[in-house]
């Protein structure tokens, strides 16, 4: 059974937090739910954003999805 839409908002969250890179791709949040559609993943991870919880990356070429705070965290050390 898939997650409910705000379980996998924190599922997603959890692995921006927590994961091994400060910057992720949209496809690296697919394992949170593997029931879940990409596209129902990107809306979740969009309305992350929105709510100011994760922030848009860009590395001039590529758009990723970053934990609030923590890519600026990784760029200074």
């Amino acid at each position: 059974m898939a997650l409910s839409k705000d379980e996998l908002k924190a599922a997603i969250l959890e692995k921006a937090l927590n994961g091994p890179k400060a910057q992720l791709y949209v496809k690296d949040f697919y394992a949170c739910d593997p029931e879940a559609g990409p596209r129902d993943v990107k809306n979740a991870a969009n309305d992350l954003v929105k709510e100011g919880k994760m922030d848009f990356w860009s590395s001039g070429s590529t758009t990723m999805y970053a934990a609030k705070g923590r890519a600026k965290d990784e760029e200074h050390r």
